[in-house]
């Protein structure tokens, strides 16, 4: 597989590139690592037993309440279940619609900064009724009925006013106790600190040039895949080694305004993406998150807020000097990163 040499990536000096989406630096420091083609899982997700699995098609009585499935009919088997975490981690008996509780108040003052009451949704989505069935083993039909689950669960969501945000995220590695294909669901009262800042730099972006930041074409040597609705790329300043974003090719600021068509077509790539992630990098834990626009934006907002997918290989861990500072060290150039996964040949 043709890839820069180990002398070419290390001769390159270490840049500080500023992310324009994210308001984040990055230190891409290629003296710290090998060839980019050398990066590899130091251990490949290893699936664990199905036989005590409780999101296994017949284990159905040993989960938390189903909220919906599909297909629909109870009689029928199933493909994909939303459910409610066993263990969440907020609370979605405290509120109602239209007042959050008994008293209808949410927020109050503590002695040492604003507390709120921890109303929300933590759901999980069950990929596949079969546990040692990938996301990436999937049809694109079937991924992008995946998708149109989270969808639909956003979409009922949506309804309950105080909920301000929900993050999605599929993960092994970072937060996932079940290797069973699933994905978590939280809807929260709040908008999280770090989708409150990428509001403001794509803000401060738009303000400055009157375009979104992930409309403007991007550089062919960021580019992976291109299908007709969507591109896959390594962001310029990509935080983590062979992280990838999956974006809209026209303007979208809600990720539940997803169709049908485009849903198989985003299904086709995320697929894609995810068996070239794992031939290239030894079948790695990741996670991938819908980053989208908080459910009540307002319409001035809309113009600079462009939904993605975040796909992030788990490849090293965080130290002192990223927890510290909010800055990031990545061995790889984001240049580099897309080339090798350009040309990953997936076995058909």
């Amino acid at each position: 597989m043709a890839s820069p040499s180990s002398t070419q990536t290390q001769s390159r000096s270490p840049e500080i590139r500023k992310d324009p989406v994210n308001n984040r630096w990055v230190i891409f420091s290629p003296a710290r690592a090998k060839r980019p083609t050398d990066f590899k899982a130091k251990s490949p997700q290893n699936p664990n037993s199905s036989s005590s699995c409780p999101f296994c098609i017949g284990n159905e009585h040993e989960c938390a309440p189903e909220i919906f499935r599909v297909p629909p009919d109870p009689k029928s088997d199933w493909k994909i279940r939303v459910i409610q975490n066993l263990y969440p981690a907020l609370s979605r008996d405290i509120g109602s619609k239209k007042d959050g509780g008994p008293d209808g108040e949410m927020r109050c003052t503590g002695d040492l900064g604003r507390v709120v009451t921890g109303f929300g949704f933590h759901d999980v989505v069950i990929e596949s009724p079969v546990h040692s069935v990938q996301l990436q083993d999937l049809e694109p039909r079937e991924v992008g009925e995946v998708l149109l689950a989270c969808k639909k669960r956003i979409e009922q969501i949506k309804e309950y006013d105080l909920i301000k945000y929900v993050f999605k995220n599929h993960g092994a590695s970072a937060g996932a106790s079940m290797s069973h294909s699933h994905s978590q669901l939280l809807a929260l009262p709040v908008i999280p600190p770090t989708i409150s800042a990428r509001i403001n730099s794509t803000k401060e972006y738009f303000d400055q040039t009157g375009k979104c930041c992930l409309c403007e074409v991007q550089p062919k040597d960021l580019q992976i895949d291109v299908t007709t609705h969507f591109i896959s790329i390594v962001p310029f300043a990509a935080t983590f080694p062979f992280e990838i974003w999956i974006i809209p090719r026209n303007h979208s600021s809600h990720f539940h305004e997803l169709d049908n068509e485009k849903a198989v077509d985003l299904g086709g790539l995320l697929k894609l993406t995810l068996r070239k992630i794992s031939v290239q990098l030894n079948n790695p834990p990741f996670n991938f998150m819908i980053q989208t626009a908080p459910l009540q934006a307002i319409d001035t907002q809309l113009a600079y807020i462009h939904w993605f997918l975040q796909i992030v290989p788990q490849l090293a861990g965080v130290g002192g000097f990223e927890i510290g500072t909010g800055c990031y060290i990545n061995p790889v150039f984001s240049e580099d990163a897309a080339k090798v996964m350009r040309e990953v040949n997936v076995p058909k």
